[in-house]
């Protein structure tokens, strides 16, 4: 597809052709939309709402204000509560504590792996038992 065809299949999504779109040059533009399209305006095995929280999430980590508005903005479009957002930014504060406090202290970690594979056996038995 040329530019011109491209930015018609965007409007057809958005009612317009947003400018971050349009700052992409030529040689990418139709591979990047239709990878955008694919990822954050199409259902997979993840429904959007959770893909966009998941974004949300990784968005605050990187600190991409960017990314935090479109996945905050586009997580409530897909039925995300308030309660939901603060929620999985909570997760990502927690994942990202440990994961400075973890690599900071540089915990063994071939130890750590064996003691995660332990609480993982574990926890799924206790899982297959709540579900009998």
């Amino acid at each position: 597809m040329n530019r011109q065809q491209v930015y018609r299949d965007i409007e057809k999504e958005f009612g317009f052709v947003p400018s971050f779109f349009e700052a992409l040059p030529d040689d990418v533009l139709e591979h990047d939309w239709e990878t955008f399209k694919v990822l954050e305006l199409q259902e997979g095995k993840l429904p959007l709402k959770y893909r966009n929280l998941v974004g949300l999430g990784v968005a605050a980590a990187i600190r991409c204000r960017y990314c935090t508005l479109y996945h905050t903005e586009m997580a409530r479009a897909n039925g995300a509560t308030d309660d939901e957002i603060h929620e999985a930014l909570r997760y990502t504060m927690n994942t990202v504590g440990w994961s400075s406090f973890l690599n900071g202290i540089q915990l063994d970690y071939e130890k750590f792996k064996d003691e995660l594979h332990r609480i993982a056996e574990y926890k799924s038995k206790q899982v297959v038992k709540v579900a009998m």
